[in-house]
């Protein structure tokens, strides 16, 4: 099958087509389809116009055209339009019912039937109101406009895939028949390694001592690997000020970069409340560097609201985690509480309850074995259950292949 997958930006700086639809892609191609990503990088234009094959799938970043007022818009959907239909596709599937991938996708069901291949449309964030039209900084008009986007994408595609079961729910409710959605949550390669954290105990962390964090302290660590804003900052600094009631010496080593510069207000409160000297910052890291982290930790929190914008989302750090093999401690929160089965592979807390969550962490901080075995049964557990190559079987019955 010749599949053409179309995105609303570049595979980088945002992730949705990198961690999402390139090993989507990947596990397609395995399984013998042709798979091309077209790609408008107008977050990265240093990439426009740049082609290259990997692993077996072809990479296409169109030309951007001039950045003209409303212009540069249409040309760029009309671009893509363009060129998925050059190549022939028996699907295309659209990430994201909006933008870039979302105009693409009006373009495309312009045609006849006849004319036009299978049209897919996947989703892994509720755009509309309530969801990221809520936090992105978009202007009225683009709010009207996303909300438009996403209702009308969602019911006028021949499928639909979603990454959580939240977006089922609410795509079904939207009056998608249920034989139309496709449960498709974020994978991993099952052939790859657990993240080589768990290796002998003693080894651990010297395989780390070169990267500047908790390796150089004797206490505990407890790793925050985060965007920020899918929680109030506050709740972190409150949670290691009751956890260090008990455990005095734990430190905290955060990781990641908020999209707002949440970090600033983290170290300013850990400084107000006289935890500066437990909280060390790194800031965004490299996905091949972040092992080295992961190995530091002796587990992680996953602070998690009980919003609409995070039931939908299917958290692909968290999953990062527990492929890792690093037990977590999470926010039963949406996809959470699919990915952590509580108490076997991870552990679940109530929503907001700061307590709940620091009596869960000192347990597990006094509790080697129970860490040890929390974090090898999630790395087994998540190549079992969300591996790309188990999880694009579901994917190619929403492109109609055949079982």
């Amino acid at each position: 099958m010749n599949v053409v997958m179309v995105g609303p930006f570049g595979l980088r700086p945002r992730g949705t087509m990198s961690v999402r639809a390139l090993p989507m892609a990947k596990a397609l191609a395995v399984r013998g389809h042709a798979v091309t990503m077209l790609l408008p990088p107008w977050q990265n234009p240093e990439d426009a116009g740049r082609c290259w094959e990997k692993e077996g799938i072809h990479i296409e970043n169109i030309s951007l055209p001039p950045r003209l007022p409303l212009l540069f818009h249409a040309l760029i959907a009309l671009r893509l339009t363009r060129r998925a239909l050059a190549l022939h596709p028996d699907v295309v599937h659209f990430f994201k019912p909006k933008a870039y991938s979302g105009l693409t996708h009006w373009l495309l069901a312009r045609l006849p039937r006849t004319r036009r291949p299978r049209l897919v449309v996947d989703t892994d964030d509720w755009e509309g109101p309530g969801g990221w039209n809520e936090i992105g900084g978009y202007t009225p008009a683009q709010r009207r406009f996303f909300a438009w986007q996403e209702r009308w994408g969602l019911t006028h595609a021949n499928a639909v895939t979603v990454a959580s079961r939240t977006l089922e729910s609410l795509v079904w409710a939207m009056g998608v028949p249920p034989q139309q959605v496709f449960y498709v949550p974020n994978g991993v390669a099952r052939r790859q390694e657990a993240g080589g954290r768990r290796q002998e105990a003693g080894s651990r962390k010297q395989e780390t001592r070169d990267v500047p964090s908790c390796t150089s302290h004797p206490a505990s660590c407890i790793l925050l690997y985060t965007r920020f804003f899918e929680f109030p900052v506050r709740r972190v600094i409150e949670v290691l000020h009751r956890v260090r009631e008990t455990a005095p010496e734990v430190r905290l080593l955060v990781v990641g970069k908020g999209l707002f510069g949440e970090e600033e207000q983290l170290l300013g409160l850990a400084q107000e409340t006289g935890l500066a000297d437990a909280v060390e910052y790194v800031g965004w890291v490299e996905s091949e560097a972040l092992s080295a982290y992961f190995t530091q930790a002796d587990l992680a929190i996953y602070p998690f609201d009980d919003t609409l914008v995070n039931r939908t989302k299917c958290a692909v750090k968290l999953l990062d985690l527990l492929a890792a093999g690093v037990p977590v401690v999470a926010e039963a929160v949406g996809q959470n509480r699919e990915y952590i089965r509580h108490g076997e592979t991870g552990w679940l807390v109530a929503p907001g309850d700061v307590e709940g969550f620091a009596e869960a962490v000192v347990r597990l901080l006094e509790n080697r074995e129970l860490r040890e075995r929390l974090g090898q049964a999630a790395a087994n557990d998540v190549r079992q259950r969300f591996a790309w190559e188990r999880l694009v079987e579901t994917v190619e019955r929403a492109y109609g292949v055949e079982e």
